[in-house]
């Protein structure tokens, strides 16, 4: 079997996303999945298959977890370990962001000030 270079690999994989209805929501869910499965590897401490004296534990799996973004939702399959609960930290750190922006406006909008006000509260976060 024949390695391909990153340059080719990338091209092959520009040309499949190009054939889906959203090209960028599936390159963001392609990439998302990458992200997590090392975020996932260095948790365990070894590549999925792969045997290494740091193990932590072990792979078992994958889950599907829904990723809201600005360009729409998608479904991530995300690494399972046996021991211990794994969360890709970019998933978490969003909810956080969001849910604080969302806070934010509500007080904002409760407190009475004015929807202009709102509007450049919202845009400087």
């Amino acid at each position: 079997m024949t390695r391909l270079s990153n340059s080719e690999y990338l091209r092959r994989m520009l040309l499949i996303f190009l054939t889906e209805t959203d090209p960028l929501l599936k390159m963001l869910q392609w990439v998302a999945e990458r992200l997590a499965k090392r975020e996932a590897e260095q948790k365990v401490g070894a590549e999925k298959s792969k045997h290494s004296p740091d193990h932590k534990t072990q792979f078992s799996g994958t889950r599907l977890r829904r990723f809201d973004t600005r360009l729409g939702s998608v479904y991530l399959l995300i690494p399972k370990p046996r021991q211990g609960g794994f969360i890709p930290l970019f998933v978490t750190e969003r909810k956080r962001s969001e849910t604080a922006m969302i806070n934010v406006v509500h007080e904002a909008f409760i407190n009475g000030v004015s929807n202009r006000k709102i509007e450049k509260l919202v845009k400087a976060l």
